[in-house]
């Protein structure tokens, strides 16, 4: 693997500017190493996810996870859930099981890049440099979005796009090689 590449740019500096509110987990600090149970290998368990200030107006959210770092021009989607209710302002430990795990009532998580309608672990291919893996929830001026399991994320992010209020964004990193 070519360590020389550049890095990525941060995906959400690319859109346009939304307010922030506040994103943090018990399970990672904000630029730490996430640990072995939110990996591929180590168990595919999404992490807690707590947030609070989203703006007024918010009737729904949207939770992902994106590593931009991906060797592909795409980057690489690990979850996406959609359709979480505005009074819901945290998830517990691996609510991104396949068939929701204890995700909202209402909640749909779409397909992410490995084919899987669940969270799907952190796994930079063996010799890469540490990868960003950064889980941000959306604000929704909408309750939703009518979008349904099969949607791509990247479809759903664009769909999203008009609808968003403000971002909070967390990053955990994974271990270096």
């Amino acid at each position: 693997m070519n360590l020389e590449r550049p890095q990525a740019p941060d995906p959400y500096e690319l859109l346009p500017r939304v307010p922030s509110f506040t994103l943090e987990s018990p399970t990672f600090a904000d630029g730490g190493t996430l640990p072995t149970e939110q990996t591929y290998g180590g168990g595919n368990t999404s992490p807690v996810l707590r947030w609070s200030g989203a703006p007024e107006g918010t009737k729904s959210y949207a939770v992902s996870c994106f590593d931009p770092d991906a060797p592909t021009p795409s980057g690489f989607w690990h979850w996406f859930v959609v359709g979480i209710p505005a009074d819901v302002t945290e998830l517990e430990a691996n609510a991104g099981l396949i068939g929701g795990g204890s995700l909202p009532r209402g909640s749909v998580q779409l397909r992410n890049d490995y084919g899987t309608d669940d969270f799907g672990g952190a796994a930079p291919p063996p010799g890469d440099r540490p990868h960003r893996y950064m889980f941000a929830v959306h604000a929704l001026d909408a309750e939703d979005l009518s979008l349904d399991p099969s949607t791509p994320p990247a479809q759903a992010s664009f769909v999203m796009l008009e609808h968003v209020l403000g971002r909070a964004v967390l990053t955990g990193m994974s271990a270096a090689d």
